[in-house]
This record gives structure tokens, sequence and C-alpha cells, in this order.
């Protein structure tokens, strides 16, 4: 049987280096401007971040009408969940806290407790002072803490610096349903979640 390969030099045709010289150029050329804009873009980004949420203050109280050792959960127009709670009574913006209710360990709903003078996750017993330093179980392990919102008083009146430039979840209406709201509430402790997740 015949060779079916044909040599290049029998059938009068010559390889042309000049052509095989171009296209490894180009190749190595799209490479090293790949290579070098996915850089450029990383290098960018870090130092040119996203700029912050908007931030905005809102009412959250009375000061006379939030008595000593007392929390409130306060739901953000962005949708976080904050722990707001009355430390003391000095009368000044110290005598109150705005921390996340969320647990950084897992995202379990945390609650004041008054008695104790700490913060409690029921997911995993994680302990937080008052001042929102883990303590005890897996966050105190890990040395978290929860994020803090700024605070002040104006008049008489309590305000949060909250973001709002995002949304708020769909599942808002949910969770301002009486008692779903409230301190310490882990929505998927209870039925609710069930209900969250078919919906």
């Amino acid at each position: 049987m015949a060779d079916l390969k044909r040599d290049p030099d029998s059938a009068g045709e010559k390889p042309n280096p000049e052509r095989r010289q171009f296209l490894s150029n180009a190749a190595m050329t799209a490479g090293l401007a790949g290579g070098y804009g996915a850089f450029a873009l990383i290098a960018g980004r870090f130092l040119y971040p996203a700029k912050p949420d908007a931030r905005q203050w809102q009412f959250v109280s009375e000061v006379d009408g939030f008595e000593v050792g007392h929390s409130l959960s306060y739901l953000g127009p962005a949708g976080e969940s904050i722990n707001i709670t009355r430390k003391h009574d000095s009368g000044d913006i110290d005598d109150f806290i705005a921390l996340s209710s969320i647990c950084p360990h897992l995202g379990c709903q945390v609650h004041w407790e008054a008695q104790n003078e700490r913060y409690f996750c029921p997911c995993h017993n994680g302990i937080f002072d008052p001042d929102g330093r883990g303590t005890g179980g897996p966050p105190g392990d890990a040395g978290q803490s929860l994020p803090r919102y700024p605070l002040k008083i104006e008049k008489g009146l309590l305000f949060i610096e909250v973001p709002i430039s995002r949304l708020a979840s769909k599942n808002e209406k949910d969770l301002s349903r009486p008692g779903l709201s409230q301190p310490g509430h882990d929505l998927c402790l209870t039925a609710g979640c069930e209900r969250s997740r078919r919906s």
C-alpha cells in the first residue's frame, strides 16, 4: 500500500519559517497581554475598591422609654438584624450598644440575657460579653465578635446609623410578624424555616 503521508519537499511545498515565527510571536503576545491584563484588573480593584454602602441615621426609640438592661430587636432598611441594648443609666450615648444579632459562627440569632449580662447564641452555646466579644462556645474559641453599629442621641431620641443602599430581603414580611423579629429568635429553630424554604 502506498504511504498516504506527503512529504512537503517532494510535493514542492516548502515550510514557511516566517509564518511559523509570526504565529509563535502572536501566541506569546496574546498570552502576555492576557496575563498582564488580569494582573492590572486585580491591581485596579485593590487600588480602587468598590465604594462603601450609603449609610443613614434612623430613629430607634425615645431614650426615656428604654429601660436599663432591656434590649430591642431592630430590622434595618437593608434587612440587617440588630440588637440594641441599654447597659447603663448615665444619660449619654455610652449607655447604649447596637450589635448585629447574627452570630458570626453559623448565622443563628443572638439575644441579650439581662440576668446573665451577656449575649447568647442558642445554636451552639455561643457567649458574647456586653460589648459583643466572644467569650465562650465556638465564637469565643475563634475570637469572633458581633459587628457594632454607631448610635447617637439627639433631643432625647436614639438613632442608629445603618446601610441603606440595598433593598430589604423579600422575606422581610415574614421576619416582621410578631414574635419572629424578637431578640434571640432563630427562624430556623421554628416551623417558620420550613415555610420560608417552601415559598
